[in-house]
């Protein structure tokens, strides 16, 4: 039971909101020494976890290139390139991007999309430039909507699109668990099969939500531009 005091390190580490790499390094230290772990295992063991998992690392190489493209002007291209579009809304776009992120994830190509490869450099400014096209200049509390919205274009897409890809993991881990336990044959085909329907309906759902984004935007921007403009009347 001793073991499980690595536990407690977490939640506190997490409850004081101390760096999370930190506080599961120190948890998983101080777990493996409980354990009667010798600190050279306890190292190796930390070895092998990261040279196990060295695709969770990639963001050590992806964020500074990303970096190095925004600094250069990446999200000022983006914006011109969705200004050439006159009849793709902020809403027309997001459903777009929602689909071609589920296709992409149905396929397998999970880390082609992402928050920080597309959504933050790519769909965000394209998003907040369809928007800028129509209304001029955004508050920020619109601005900050229709991030969240492209983010959740991403999650979504995401979540309800792997599924219909057999190699995935949540897949081979449910076939693999009930064929054990009930002993039956379950094959990753047949869920896959299966999670078809449940992605339509995720993307008409959320598709519509994203398309009521552009009233919802004209709503709040027009109210918005009236008032500034009798602010300034007035004066």
């Amino acid at each position: 039971m001793i073991v499980l005091l690595g536990v407690l390190v977490v939640v506190l580490g997490f409850a004081t909101r101390r760096n999370p790499l930190l506080v599961v390094a120190v948890a998983g230290i101080a777990t493996g020494l409980l354990g009667g772990l010798s600190p050279g295992k306890v190292l190796a063991a930390f070895g092998t976890g990261f040279a196990g998992s060295r695709a969770v690392t990639i963001f050590a190489i992806t964020l500074p290139v990303i970096g190095l493209l925004e600094r250069y002007g990446l999200q000022e291209q983006a914006r011109n390139v969705i200004a050439r579009f006159a009849g793709l809304t902020t809403g027309r776009f997001l459903t777009l991007y929602l689909g071609l992120r589920q296709i992409g994830a149905a396929v397998g190509l999970t880390n082609v999309f992402g928050p920080a490869q597309t959504v933050r450099p790519l769909a965000v400014p394209m998003a907040e430039g369809a928007a800028e096209r129509t209304y001029g200049g955004l508050p920020e509390r619109t601005r900050e909507k229709v991030r969240s919205f492209a983010a959740s274009a991403d999650n979504v897409g995401l979540f309800f699109g792997e599924d219909v890809f057999l190699a995935v993991g949540s897949i081979l881990l449910i076939t693999g668990f009930v064929n054990t336990t009930y002993g039956t044959h379950l094959e990753p085909l047949d869920l896959a099969l299966w999670a078809i329907p449940t992605s339509v309906c995720a993307f008409v759902v959320h598709g519509w939500r994203l398309l009521r984004l552009d009233r919802q935007l004209e709503r709040e921007l027009l109210t918005a531009n009236a008032v500034t403009a009798e602010v300034e009347a007035a004066q």
